[in-house]
């Protein structure tokens, strides 16, 4: 009894701990977030002082200065914020819906279903502001192939990886086709969709995305509980009440749709979707309902200063954001496959 009840102040002090630890990153990643954030308002051709950059993005001060900010690079920035929160907030519940540390957007095929969409608006010379609801229809048009081909085998980690990476190259070659028989006044425009970038983002396409992904992140943690308790495996799940064929299907088209509407602003940016639910969990432990919003700062810190490092301190110019993220992501997928075949997780599984 005494024993017992020793464990209590023990588990108190753990979740108390885990508490300060997550108050801990959550701080730090927002402090991150704004000085990336001045960082990107100041540097450029024109640089400028933080006061000054900070002013202008508010309407004050010289017009110039509030032109370059307000129009080039306060776009962009927040173009790569929330496109980084979505990626990193859908990465997250995809991994723990499937529980499987490979699965997310890119590798599943679903920003390539959103380019598609994207480019296919493109061509047909829709409006900026209806683009990311050709990105949602087409991310969730590969959702649906992938539910098709895999559903079947019960998503074993290696037939959704495969179906998954076969179903992004099947759309990747349309979306290229399509580029290749534009105009050459579209082609420019919709080849961005082929690589990932925030560069030439404005204010409607932010806004409208932004829109749209705060009702979807909104719904993510509305359901978080339903995903904890598909953690607990489906006849754990079942027998307390939750019908766990509709709770996935829910889940599975909030994550489609965080992940769709951060491609129409970016395109199909790789690896941060794939990436951060392991950041996150390496710092925090356990999933909670807070590693949601972490997943999204995190996305969001990653993206803006990939984008960063793109605009100043690579020698090649107008190089593609999607490129940095895709050269990070192919060394972290083969480690988690070599992690996933190896001996002592075939043992675990």
């Amino acid at each position: 009894m005494t024993a017992g009840l020793a464990t209590l102040p023990a588990k108190s002090m753990s979740r108390s701990r885990m508490r300060r630890r997550v108050l801990v990153f959550a701080a730090g990643g927002l402090l991150v977030l704004f000085v990336l954030l001045t960082v990107s308002l100041t540097t450029g051709e024109m640089p400028m002082p933080a006061g000054t950059a900070l002013r202008a993005l508010v309407g004050l001060g010289d017009s110039g200065d509030v032109l370059v900010v307000q129009q080039f690079r306060a776009p962009r920035a927040v173009a790569a914020i929330v496109a980084g929160a979505g990626l990193g907030a859908a990465g997250c519940v995809l991994q723990r819906l499937f529980r499987n540390p490979l699965a997310s957007p890119d590798v599943m095929g679903v920003t390539g279903g959103a380019s598609l969409g994207a480019v296919a608006l493109i061509a047909a010379g829709a409006s900026q502001t209806l683009i990311p609801v050709g990105a949602l229809a087409g991310g969730l048009l590969s959702a649906l192939l992938l539910g098709v081909f895999a559903w079947r085998s019960g998503l074993a980690v290696t037939r959704l990886v495969l179906t998954g990476l076969a179903v992004q190259a099947g759309l990747a070659a349309a979306v290229n086709l399509m580029i290749v028989r534009f105009p050459a006044e579209l082609a420019g425009s919709a080849l961005q969709w082929t690589t990932g970038s925030v560069y030439g983002r404005t204010w409607t396409e932010v806004w409208g995305a932004a829109g749209a992904m705060v009702p979807a992140f909104a719904t993510a943690l509305v359901l978080h509980r339903r995903l904890a308790l598909l953690d607990l495996g489906d006849e754990s799940a079942g027998a307390l009440g939750l019908g766990t064929s509709a709770a996935r299907l829910q889940l599975l088209f909030v994550a489609v749709a965080l992940a769709s509407l951060a491609a129409a602003l970016a395109g199909p940016v790789t690896f941060v979707a794939l990436a951060v639910p392991h950041l996150v969990r390496l710092v925090t432990g356990p999933p909670t309902a807070a590693s949601l919003g972490l997943a999204g700062l995190t996305g969001a810190v990653l993206l803006l200063a990939s984008d960063l490092v793109v605009q100043h301190l690579l020698p090649i110019e107008g190089l593609p954001v999607g490129a940095v993220t895709a050269t990070l992501g192919a060394p972290w997928l083969l480690v988690l496959m070599f992690r996933q075949s190896s001996p002592v997780q075939r043992s675990h599984a």
